[in-house]
């Protein structure tokens, strides 16, 4: 382009003034651009490159679609023996939805909002939980003090206030203590599986949770709804769409849905009612 510019000033006899002025121009867009992709794309993550999310989807390599092809629906199973999950849906793509594996858990009425700001702020070391990924999705907040650090009347979405929805890696070993103490490894796991040693925490009010994405991860994950409900849209990948169907399905309070989101395109959705809180983990 620059070539051109030369040979078209060098015919017209504009001045290289005019050419300075059009790099500069040229580099203003490039800045702007990655400006925009670092506050929506990048904002709260730990790395130091990264390529733009549409950059990563066309580069990606194609799926071979016999891991979603005879699927025709996402099953509600309960008393699932570590054995039949292994065989039926552990390593092999399908999602199923557990309805059945948090029955021991006082997560279940013990975490929400206030519980989370309550141990955060009596944490030490909290510039080594600052170092943990935080996705602040649309809400702007830029980690997890600020994220916690809400009015009640955002936090109940009282009329005139805004929704809001986050996420974060509990990747401190003070706050895992804390929180793995009221909540365990699901039963159906295979035996032989471990789970990742970072879980993740996503709540939120009624709305889009996350947009459309699939993720960059080596496992397949579990993610326990503790409290309110949340949709889940899952899509195949492009090269699968005439082989496999995709699923629209409600996980309720109490249920676990068991995904490999390195395959599946998956959007969800925070119903009415009450704030949508789960955890979740990837495990081998």
């Amino acid at each position: 382009m620059q070539q051109l510019l030369q040979q078209h000033c060098a015919a017209s006899g504009c001045s290289q003034k005019l050419l300075r002025l059009t790099k500069i121009l040229l580099l203003c867009v490039l800045a702007i651009y990655f400006l925009s992709y670092y506050r929506t794309e990048l904002q709260g993550q730990r790395c130091a490159l990264a390529l733009p999310r549409p950059l990563r989807y066309a580069l990606r390599p194609p799926e071979r679609c016999d891991f979603c092809a005879n699927i025709q629906s996402v099953p509600r199973l309960s008393n699932l023996t570590p054995a039949q999950f292994e065989a039926e849906y552990a390593y092999s793509g399908a999602p199923v939805i557990v309805t059945d594996a948090m029955q021991n858990w006082t997560a279940t009425t013990l975490f929400d909002y206030w519980y989370f700001r309550d141990v955060y702020r009596k944490a030490k070391r909290k510039e080594r939980i600052r170092d943990c990924q935080f996705l602040p999705y649309k809400t702007g907040f830029r980690d997890i003090y600020e994220a916690l650090d809400m009015t009640e009347a955002r936090v109940n979405l009282e009329p005139n206030e805004s929704p809001w929805y986050f996420g974060w890696s509990n990747c401190h070993a003070e706050t895992a203590e804390e929180f793995r103490r009221h909540y365990g490894r699901p039963y159906f796991l295979p035996e032989r599986s471990e789970n990742n040693a970072v879980d993740w925490f996503f709540i939120g009010t009624a709305g889009l949770g996350a947009q459309m994405h699939i993720d960059n991860v080596r496992l397949p994950s579990w993610q326990a709804q503790l409290a309110g409900s949340k949709r889940w849209l899952l899509v195949p990948p492009p090269e699968c769409y005439f082989q496999c169907k995709r699923f629209d399905v409600v996980v309720q309070q109490g249920d676990i849905i068991v995904l490999d989101t390195n395959r599946w395109y998956h959007q969800t959705f925070v119903q009415p009612g009450a704030i949508s809180l789960t955890i979740g983990a990837e495990y081998d």
